[in-house]
């Protein structure tokens, strides 16, 4: 891992898709065989790259997390309460995932698994879509303040869906606080929220497995990669909060139709 370009590339990426509900591990596919980064090191290099993805979002977001350390009387998502909604959020996911790790990776990273979870994936956008607006009861929550632990548990278990990889764990977030009574700026707002406990430790847990992969000389390599997924994901999420209260999720669902073919041919 001595070229530059190709952590450029890979790091657009990841932090584009990342918080999006396409998939970011479909197009990281993709791009790592057009761009010849595969193998352990490369599976690592994602790793590092997603962290440097979270940490856009916690600056975002700064305002919230520091109110989970410091209380607000203004916020009821801020403290215990709000450290409580998010540990529910992602309970459900960090022990299956904690259960399954093993058969997940020797399972579900194949390119039939993966095409076909960004299939079936698009399907659930649709459909959640579908229901959304036949929808006649208003939404039970606008905003993060309105977040009950009843919620905050269901979505976890609608995050259980994105251990299937191609699934997106940001489609599993979204979709599910849809389908759970969630308005769709809530549920995209909660999604990028909720990712930072649970990715923090799956990366983790990943990077503690996997670090002595590298050597001094690739240093250059993830740091390149990590600082440009930051700012692309600070970008992607920026941009995604100020489009989603005027456009669907069916978009994206379509794409996800468009690239699953792409994934099945550079990876089988």
């Amino acid at each position: 891992m001595t070229h530059i370009l190709p952590a450029i590339w890979l790091g657009i990426i990841e932090g584009l898709t990342e918080f999006l509900p396409v998939s970011s591990t479909g197009h990281l596919i993709i791009a790592g065989n057009l761009l010849d980064v595969t193998g352990p090191k490369a599976d690592t290099f994602e790793v590092v790259i997603q962290l440097g993805a979270i940490l856009a979002v916690v600056v975002l977001y700064w305002d919230r997390f520091i109110g989970l350390l410091r209380p607000r009387a203004d916020q009821r998502f801020s403290g215990i309460r709000g450290l409580w909604l998010l540990f529910l959020t992602s309970l459900p996911a960090s022990v299956a995932g904690l259960l399954l790790h093993h058969a997940i990776k020797e399972y579900l990273f194949a390119p039939a698994t993966v095409g076909l979870a960004l299939g079936v994936g698009a399907l659930f956008i649709l459909f959640a879509e579908r229901r959304a607006e036949r929808m006649t009861t208003p939404c039970i929550a606008d905003t993060l303040d309105d977040m009950t632990p009843r919620l905050a548990l269901g979505i976890g278990l609608f995050q259980c869906l994105a251990l299937w990889p191609g699934f997106s764990r940001s489609a599993a977030t979204i979709m599910g606080g849809m389908l759970l009574g969630c308005r769709r700026s809530l549920a995209a707002e909660y999604s990028f929220v909720a990712a930072v406990p649970i990715m923090f430790a799956a990366t983790g847990y990943d990077m503690l497995k996997s670090y002595t992969l590298f050597s001094a000389d690739d240093m250059l390599f993830l740091s390149v990669g990590f600082v440009v997924s930051f700012f692309s994901a600070w970008l992607a999420v920026r941009t995604f909060i100020a489009l989603v209260g005027r456009m669907t999720f069916r978009p994206f669902a379509w794409y996800r139709l468009a690239i699953a073919p792409l994934v099945l041919y550079f990876w089988a």
